[in-house]
């Protein structure tokens, strides 16, 4: 069964596009990564399934409601950003209690657990804390409410690179013992690649990818050659990127659709082939431009 489902979704802000015509499903029960530069739409998008905008146009579904001003949605729906709001009369152990109260799957053991590792005083107010230890405190109401649909919209924002890895190591251990719907905003897939199952592609509003992390690592292969080789090579394929590396040389990268006697032929010539990561091809995909950043020195 699908948690989310999108048809045509358009989110119009006059006649910018912020969401433009997107269309896929999300199955129960997986992390799926929303990978995109920052305004490719991804807030918009999550805001929409979370039900906290009415879409212009298309359709969207949560568990097959439509999620807008929805309490079957928002009760089992916890957002997390940076934007998070919390009662400035109340201490954060106050807070954790108020959400037990909220939350159904609520787990008050590991909650005050996690606070106690990332050193959060549960005596101290929220609005005292530094935008690290805010983000911090965020993903642990995130983490610990357990809901069937779990958004992180770029939670971690201010957090330092060791509280970001115990984050995403509570995130997949939590998600190992109470499975549930999570999608993982952020434009650092080198992170996350990780602990997920799918990723969704998206840049100006539009989809660009949706598949398993393990077909994304397939998807593309990189070349590296003299130019005019590789000139030749690229006439009848799919670019995704092309960068001039010096000397005559340039870097490659094409869909792996090459066949192992095409493999054989650009070893005889110097081509060397390897395998492009996962980030680097959504780098490369959004990016808007075929050539990198050293083109721009090239040329001038």
């Amino acid at each position: 069964m699908n948690a989310v489902e999108c048809r045509d979704l358009i989110k119009a802000y006059g006649k910018l596009k912020a969401v433009n015509e997107l269309s896929f499903d999300l199955e129960e029960n997986k992390i799926t990564g929303l990978i995109g530069r920052n305004g490719a739409g991804k807030t918009t998008l999550l805001k929409i399934i979370a039900g906290f905008l009415q879409k212009t146009a298309g359709e969207v579904k949560v568990f097959a409601e439509n999620p807008f001003n929805n309490l079957t949605v928002s009760a089992n729906t916890v957002f997390v950003d940076d934007n998070m709001a919390f009662p400035q009369s109340l201490r954060l152990g106050e807070l954790l209690d108020e959400a037990a109260g909220f939350y159904g799957n609520w787990n008050m053991g590991l909650a005050k657990g996690a606070l106690d590792y990332f050193s959060l005083n549960p005596r101290h107010y929220y609005h005292q804390l530094s935008k690290g230890m805010k983000s911090t405190f965020n993903v642990v109401v995130g983490l610990f409410a357990r809901c069937s649909l779990t958004i992180f919209d770029e939670p971690t924002a201010g957090m330092d690179a060791g509280a970001r890895k115990d984050f995403y190591r509570a995130l997949l251990k939590d998600y190992l013992r109470h499975p549930r719907t999570i999608i993982l905003s952020s434009h650092l897939l080198n992170e996350i690649e990780d602990i997920l199952e799918d990723i969704l592609l998206i840049t100006e509003g539009k989809k660009l990818l949706h598949m398993p992390v393990p077909n994304l690592r397939e998807y593309a292969l990189g070349l590296r050659g003299k130019s005019y080789i590789l000139e030749d090579m690229a006439n009848s394929r799919e670019i995704i990127h092309i960068s001039n590396v010096g000397d005559g040389y340039a870097y490659l990268v094409v869909k792996n659709d090459i066949t192992e006697q095409e493999r054989y032929k650009a070893r005889l010539v110097g081509v060397d082939i390897t395998a492009v990561t996962a980030a680097d091809l959504c780098v490369y995909l959004t990016s808007g431009k075929k050539g990198g950043i050293d083109d721009v020195f090239n040329k001038n």
